[in-house]
């Protein structure tokens, strides 16, 4: 009886290792294979002493077996730590300007791009073990879009001045990530094929609900920076494009030779008339006041005037942050010393510029003959200017600004030329400007307050100045109107006070505001007549 139970026991034996052996003849069992050929990292990091294959949903069938594709999650993370702490360094640079890291262009091109990497890295990390056909194309497109990019910042000199070595740097560090991610989604769907031919005989080709479902989530996720990408190549497009319009005048290395300003003179120097010397408003001084200027020098009324771009408008660059009313009169005075212009001046202003003319004004006193303000800022109105919810929206405004989403629509649907996006009425969405007008807010209600309020006391009490309101916004509140009535007292020698009835906030586009302020303006070029 008891050999009768051993005969039926070890035929029971024998028939579980027939069933345990694999359908395949001519594959050996794991443990005999692996005593045959060499240790490598899958037998050191999972030895397999069992020859019985693991179902495809075991946890333990996982690229993560093997020590290169470790190896690689970890230098990932270590491009997302080194990404973070340049993201960081940007984000600070925006509002202060730390050494070495001022870019004459407006600093969020750098920023947005650095925020696309360490997108694509986060998005590469959470499906580090899902690698997918759609990721893998997205990924390719996406290569293919910041290497385009990158030439251009290269090849565009303009560019490549603007966005000095921090905006290069970003750009090309997006590009070998988007380089990397793509050989490390290869590499991962390697090793994961590997894993599932070593622990389950075959590769599994079929994906649970959980992978479907994290497939489509990268999936949509790499589509959307891969249209961010098409964003940011067609904005450079269009900044190559406008790069190559020449700007009248010349453009000053100032500063320490650290950024360049625009500055512009028209007409003939004379010894018997002053110089009228413009300074624009809130927009570009080529889209507001300098062509009714040029109307009026070519009318014979003024001989000279000269005009520039504040830094961030037209072809000025950037200036590092922080930057003040105060710092822009001195880099004026800069730029027109290095251009070899002399005053006497006659200041001409309208709206903010009104603050930067008072300042320029109390640093000149001896040359200066004349102010006209044209509906200009009082200096009460600096909190406005300063308020910090508008330096929010201003600064996010810039973060989207390499997007281009007005500027690209204005070129295909609108015809926007590369004049309009320059100095014209599209100057607003230029990531220059954004940034000028950022700084503006960002001290408006701290330095530029100090500066203004210096110069209101420094002023000469006997310069001459005329003063013109806008009769819509005198009628539209009554603090507009106190305040410019406050501008009459900047000096103790008004000519006039003229409020030009139906004239806008630029007064000049009225028939009746355009033959007041040039009468005004021959009054005071004459007085300024030695």
């Amino acid at each position: 009886m008891a050999t009768l139970w051993r005969h039926n026991a070890c035929h029971d034996e024998e028939q579980n290792e027939q069933q345990n052996e694999p359908h395949h003849n001519d594959r050996q069992p794991t443990h005999e294979r692996d005593e045959q050929e060499d240790p490598d990292e899958h037998t050191r990091l999972l030895p397999r002493e069992n020859p019985v294959y693991l179902s495809p949903d075991d946890p333990a069938v996982s690229p993560y077996n093997l020590w290169s594709i470790r190896a690689l999650r970890g230098l990932s993370s270590l491009f997302l730590a080194i990404s973070f702490i340049w993201w960081a360094f940007l984000l600070v640079s925006i509002f202060v300007s730390p050494p070495g890291m001022h870019t004459r262009g407006s600093g969020f091109l750098c920023f947005s791009y650095t925020t696309l990497t360490v997108a694509y890295l986060v998005i590469s990390l959470l499906f580090f073990s899902v690698p997918s056909r759609p990721m893998a194309i997205s990924a390719i497109v996406l290569l293919v879009l910041l290497f385009v990019d990158m030439c251009i910042i290269l090849g565009v000199p303009r560019l490549r001045v603007e966005e000095g070595w921090v905006g290069i740097a970003s750009v090309v560090w997006a590009t070998v990530i988007a380089l990397y991610n793509i050989l490390q989604i290869r590499s991962v769907a390697w090793g994961k094929r590997e894993e599932e031919e070593r622990l389950t005989g075959r590769e599994e080709t079929r994906r649970p609900l959980r992978e479907w479902i994290a497939v489509l989530i990268e999936s949509i996720a790499m589509t959307v920076l891969a249209l961010v990408s098409v964003l940011f190549t067609a904005t450079l497009i269009l900044r190559a494009r406008d790069a190559s319009l020449a700007p009248p005048g010349h453009q000053y290395l100032v500063n320490g030779d650290s950024f360049q300003v625009h500055l512009a003179c028209v007409g003939n120097r004379s010894d018997d008339t002053p110089t009228v010397l413009l300074e624009g408003g809130e927009g570009p001084v080529e889209h507001t006041l300098q062509p009714f200027i040029d109307d009026v020098a070519r009318s014979g009324a003024i001989g000279r005037y000269c005009y520039w771009d504040r830094p961030g408008f037209g072809w000025s660059d950037n200036a590092p942050s922080p930057y003040s009313a105060g710092m822009a009169a001195d880099v004026l005075s800069e730029a027109l010393a290095v251009a070899g212009e002399e005053g006497p001046w006659v200041l001409v202003s309208a709206g903010v510029g009104g603050i930067y003319s008072r300042i320029f004004a109390s640093r000149h006193v001896l040359e200066i003959d004349g102010i006209m303000l044209v509906d200009s800022l009082h200096e009460d109105y600096l909190s406005h200017v300063g308020r910090p919810g508008r330096g929010f929206v201003l600064w996010l405004r810039g973060i989207f600004s390499p997007l281009g989403f007005d500027r690209v629509a204005g070129a295909i649907f609108r015809g926007r030329t590369r004049e309009d996006r320059v100095i014209g009425r599209s100057a607003y969405q230029s990531g220059k400007v954004i940034r000028a007008k950022l700084q503006e807010n960002l001290v408006a209600a701290t330095m530029t307050w100090s500066e203004i309020q210096t110069a209101r006391h420094v002023q000469v009490a006997e310069t001459p100045l005329m003063v013109v309101s806008s009769g819509v916004e005198v009628k539209k509140s009554e603090k507009w109107s106190k305040a410019q009535e406050g501008l009459t007292k900047v000096t103790r020698n008004l000519q006039e006070w003229d409020i030009v009835n139906g004239a806008p906030h630029e007064v000049w586009k009225t028939v009746e505001g355009r033959q007041l302020l040039e009468k005004r303006l021959r009054q005071l070029v004459k007085t300024g007549d030695p």
